[in-house]
């Protein structure tokens, strides 16, 4: 089995998120206020962390490949493209969730059901799109000072940032996924930020998908 990278063990959570959100909402019981409450206090971590994630490629990562002069620099603006276009469904979500806290009838449930699906066909367009053109790219080059450095900027952020996204993609996370994260981060680790920094996630947001 391949191992995984920490982009890709990211972008697996971002898709499990979004089938989970539209499988709930689907299922939405009618009246459900505290429900309602569950679901947008969830949302509100996809939307942090993929905003945090797509933030750190427009700065560090596609600048890193426009250097290399290897790529076509109309792939990288389609990138940019691309996470502008996931921002606005994003946002539109939120928007959605906020009108069913509001009103938690089904219909308004079905609506933000339909805008999980929406944004889900463009996350996921472009999740497969980095993967195929781009990640190849930085694959041949894991090893080189110039990528290493960029990998210490993409490590930068607040622990509570980091205890968040390794509660989060360990959630009923891809098995391969979880093998890859086991075998690159240590267990202590591991614990550490998901359990500990992580704790507001296991509280707050873990129960909702039990």
């Amino acid at each position: 089995m391949a191992e995984m990278s920490m982009n890709e063990i990211i972008h697996a959570a971002v898709r499990r998120d979004l089938e989970r959100f539209e499988s709930a909402l689907r299922s939405f019981p009618a009246g459900d206020a505290g429900r309602a409450r569950q679901l947008r206090r969830a949302w509100a971590t996809v939307d942090r962390q993929l905003h945090h994630h797509h933030e750190t490629e427009d700065a560090y990562v596609w600048p890193y490949v426009r250097s290399l002069d290897v790529a076509d620099p109309a792939l990288l603006d389609d990138m940019e493209g691309e996470h502008r276009a996931m921002a606005q469904g994003l946002g539109a979500v939120s928007a959605a969730l906020d009108a069913l806290v509001a009103d938690p009838t089904a219909e308004r449930a079905a609506a933000a059901a339909d805008t999980v699906a929406e944004t889900a066909r463009v996350t996921n367009g472009h999740l497969a799109h980095e993967e195929s053109d781009v990640m190849p790219i930085i694959n041949d080059r894991l090893e080189t000072p110039e990528w290493k450095a960029v990998e210490r900027q993409l490590r930068k952020g607040s622990p509570a940032m980091a205890g968040e996204l390794f509660a989060w993609i360990q959630d009923g996370g891809d098995p391969a996924a979880q093998a890859s994260l086991a075998r690159t981060v240590p267990a202590p680790v591991r614990f550490v930020l998901a359990r500990i920094i992580g704790r507001g996630y296991q509280r707050e947001v873990a129960p909702v998908w039990r």
